[in-house]
């Protein structure tokens, strides 16, 4: 059986400004239930960045599974994921419109477009 390809996902929201402080405290520490579900379908290497001037959340993860609709469904009906979207989607504002909050039928977040990576490679002679 061949191993699926890796896939990049980068995802952008925007950051309420009042919580700040309260979202980055809970992110110091995410539920272990919210990772283990994460885990359990294909996600690693999740990293969340914020650049303050736009309070902008910049979101990127790797995703190595066959099938990211299904997986993505599964996390979003994981009844502590659930939870935490609970807590943590008051502090957010989606730049889709129409968007109401984590795992409802409007995408959340706003996938990036990738249009440059170096992943490493030889080293450049000077």
């Amino acid at each position: 059986m061949s191993e699926s390809p890796v896939k990049r996902i980068c995802q952008i929201i925007k950051l309420k400004p009042e919580y700040e402080k309260e979202y980055k405290k809970i992110h110091a520490d995410v539920w272990p239930g919210v990772l283990a579900a994460l885990g359990r379908h294909h996600i690693s290497d999740y990293s969340i960045n914020h650049y303050p001037p736009l309070q902008l959340l910049i979101a990127t993860f790797k995703y190595n599974g066959d099938d990211f609709e299904r997986d993505m469904k599964a996390i979003g009906e994981d009844e502590e994921t659930q939870k935490w979207w609970e807590v943590t989607d008051k502090m957010q504002e989606s730049f889709n419109e129409g968007a109401t909050g984590s795992g409802k039928e409007i995408p959340w977040w706003t996938d990036v477009e990738e249009v440059f990576r170096f992943e490493g490679g030889t080293e450049i002679a000077h």
